[in-house]
């Protein structure tokens, strides 16, 4: 599920991030479509449209400042609470990530003993003129790593503040 298929003219990389919280808690973190600022530090607000929450919904991402981006349109590719499987994918917008598509997996393990959750991210995207290759996976990964990094410190405290109990919906 992580394999993409880059043209000459993509990059794509892998990422990940062990999470000391159970799965349970980071993928209601994750699967939240319509609400990536709960996690996504970039992320100034998201709006769903639509009703329905399902695979082919849109969404309207404004970026915070400090981006080379202030929008992203962004459509739900893939959506499996059994396997624990998001991908997105950006079709609009006022950044340069042109044909970018990411999946996300959640996958549990036990870390010191305890319950915890490892955490796959993967990308592809196009490299935009001016760019190289190397330049262009540099800045999505970093911006992926603050995300996972983020993701990691909600959901720990998450995990700290109610360890029996689901998030909120």
């Amino acid at each position: 599920m992580h394999r993409h298929a880059p043209t000459e003219h993509q990059c794509t990389s892998t990422l990940v991030k062990h999470i000391k919280a159970p799965v349970h808690l980071v993928w209601e973190l994750v699967r939240r479509f319509d609400q990536p600022q709960r996690y996504k530090p970039f992320v100034r607000n998201c709006v769903v449209r639509g009703d329905q929450l399902e695979v082919g919904s849109l969404r309207d991402v404004n970026v915070k400042t400090g981006l080379p981006a202030t929008t992203s349109t962004e459509r739900l590719e893939q959506l499996d609470d059994d396997l624990h499987i998001l991908g997105v994918k950006f079709v609009g917008g006022d950044h340069r990530l042109q044909n970018y598509s990411s999946i996300i997996t959640v996958h549990p393990e036990s870390i010191d003993g305890r319950p915890g959750t490892l955490v796959i991210e993967s990308f592809v995207v196009d490299v935009p003129d001016g760019n190289t290759k190397d330049e262009t996976c540099y800045f999505v990964e970093a911006v992926i790593k603050c995300n996972l990094n983020s993701l990691a410190e909600v959901s720990e405290q998450l995990a700290v503040e109610s360890p029996t109990s689901l998030i909120d919906q």
